[in-house]
């Protein structure tokens, strides 16, 4: 498939490829770091939780880029766009490989894809959804500009799962580059 390939200095960001599944599938299955995005799956799930971003891609025009990291070649993770039926708002979100963890991936590849989703997609504001014990990600979020907006409900069958909104409009985010 086909789509934007946005550069940062250590990161390549793409739509997903089927040669991404195995990053994919070691990513979802570890416990720890899909804990705030709805824990480990096992493989046949992890597959179908990667069709959805794909279809994502071809129906909307837009999903969460595959992260590939310029050094090494590999697959770290997954963020940007994501707008699912319900959700609570236009989202650039983030989940990476432990391996990337503490790299400053998160920040360098979500501000790309905030500036592609306002410069490109037209959007107004991003939000990001965050899980409330999720600190790493509030530390994201404030590298960004973000703030917190308050509770947030996402749609079934995440209703349950406690979340905070964080974010900014693109004036805010414009004033700030």
């Amino acid at each position: 498939m086909s789509g934007p390939v946005l550069e940062t200095e250590r990161l390549i960001l793409r739509p997903t490829r089927a040669e991404d599944f195995d990053g994919w599938a070691a990513w979802r299955g570890d416990a720890e770091a899909t804990r705030f995005v709805g824990g480990p799956q096992a493989r046949p799930q992890a597959w179908r939780d990667f069709l959805v971003m794909a279809g994502a891609w071809s129906v909307q025009g837009f999903g969460m880029f595959s992260v590939i990291e310029k050094a090494t070649g590999l697959w770290v993770g997954r963020l940007g766009p994501w707008r699912p039926e319900g959700w609570p708002g236009p989202e650039i979100g983030w989940g990476l490989a432990r391996a990337a963890w503490g790299k400053g991936y998160a920040t360098e590849g979500a501000a790309a894809a905030i500036d592609w989703a306002f410069d490109t997609l037209g959007w107004t504001e991003v939000i990001h959804s965050i899980d409330p014990d999720n600190a790493p990600s509030q530390a994201v979020a404030l590298r960004l500009g973000s703030r917190l907006r308050g509770p947030g409900r996402l749609p079934a069958p995440f209703e349950e799962a406690p979340i905070e909104i964080w974010g900014q409009t693109r004036e805010e985010w414009r004033a700030r580059r």
